[in-house]
């Protein structure tokens, strides 16, 4: 086929086999009937006294690298439920002028990221549609739990903590797909380790730590820490004290924030995991953490207050995406 020429539809059955369906990500014994020609969908054995669960999110912001973070942002979904995340599935369109090439890429992304984590991609769709400029790439993931989290469970005095530092996802996106921004503020040294940050976008480990003690979890996405919060408190129906100082920002993301204008707190910030325990539960959950390397802080508790509606936090990268080389606030 030539791709100059556009197409559009399904990928052929030989396509499909040679570029996708060889790629499952980590094999569990479970999936029973995986991607398959001709199967509508996965079968998968379901061990009796768990639940289910399910998340779906797009990439829409990234370039590089988006088929690992399709996978770790769906998986942080799943991981702040309290759950491991265990099967995958992507839906891909791609230009009618896109090439088999972009394919290979992104399910070479998706293949890796999975069975680093232990997911097997059990199914989805991909083909060539008309209309569209870049592609479109959406996952959803299922996973186990043992326990169910409810923002409805959250009590006045309990403690929010954040581990990592607000603005991870952000952060690497820029990296990876505006260079030409960073690279006049930033030095080798720290773009280097900027971009060192998308190996750290999985919450699974803190997740593991705290899923039998937390109250609730959350994955801060668009509108980073200020957006997850938001959602969080609204939900729980009550307020927060938070101490901003405390909130962790790296100094080459507060270095970056400053020379571009913007606010580290509403920059898409997967990678970091919001959560709130119990306050007899707190200082042991922080102690865990850091004996395990991951880095955490205590940013403030809830109060009894009701929760007060505010408009929701603005996410910062869309703008950031389109400045024009070299510009700054």
């Amino acid at each position: 086929m030539n791709a100059k020429r556009g197409r559009v539809g399904k990928l052929p059955p030989p396509v499909l086999e040679r570029l996708v369906l060889g790629l499952r990500g980590f094999e569990r014994r479970e999936v029973m009937i995986g991607p398959s020609v001709g199967e509508d969908a996965a079968v998968i054995g379901w061990p009796a006294g768990r639940f289910l669960l399910a998340a779906s999110d797009p990439i829409v912001g990234a370039k590089a690298g988006a088929g690992r973070l399709l996978v770790h942002v769906n998986a942080n979904d799943i991981a702040a439920k309290g759950g491991e995340p265990a099967y995958f599935l992507a839906t891909l369109i791609f230009p009618s002028y896109g090439d088999e090439g972009d394919i290979a890429l992104l399910m070479k992304e998706m293949d890796e990221a999975c069975r680093e984590i232990g997911v097997a991609i059990v199914g989805g769709h991909t083909e060539f549609g008309m209309g569209y400029e870049k592609p479109v790439i959406v996952g959803t993931m299922l996973g186990q739990g043992r326990r169910v989290l409810r923002a409805e469970s959250i009590r006045p005095r309990d403690v929010i903590i954040v581990t990592k530092h607000v603005g991870l996802e952000g952060m690497t996106i820029l990296a990876s797909d505006r260079p030409d921004l960073l690279k006049e503020i930033l030095s080798d040294e720290e773009m280097a380790e900027a971009l060192r940050w998308k190996e750290g976008l999985s919450v699974l480990p803190e997740s593991r730590l705290l899923r039998d003690v937390a109250r609730f979890m959350h994955d801060p996405t668009e509108g980073g820490f200020q957006g997850a919060l938001q959602e969080v408190l609204r939900t729980a129906r009550l307020a927060a004290e938070i101490d901003s100082d405390a909130v962790p920002v790296h100094p080459i993301t507060a270095k970056v924030a400053s020379l571009l204008g913007f606010d580290p707190l509403r920059l898409i910030s997967s990678g970091a995991l919001l959560a709130v325990l119990p306050p007899e539960c707190a200082d042991e959950a922080i102690a865990s953490l850091r004996a395990q390397g991951i880095e955490v802080s205590a940013v403030g508790c809830v109060t009894d207050e009701a929760y007060v509606e505010e408009e929701p936090a603005q996410e910062e990268l869309w703008r950031l995406l389109e400045l024009p080389g070299g510009e700054r606030a």
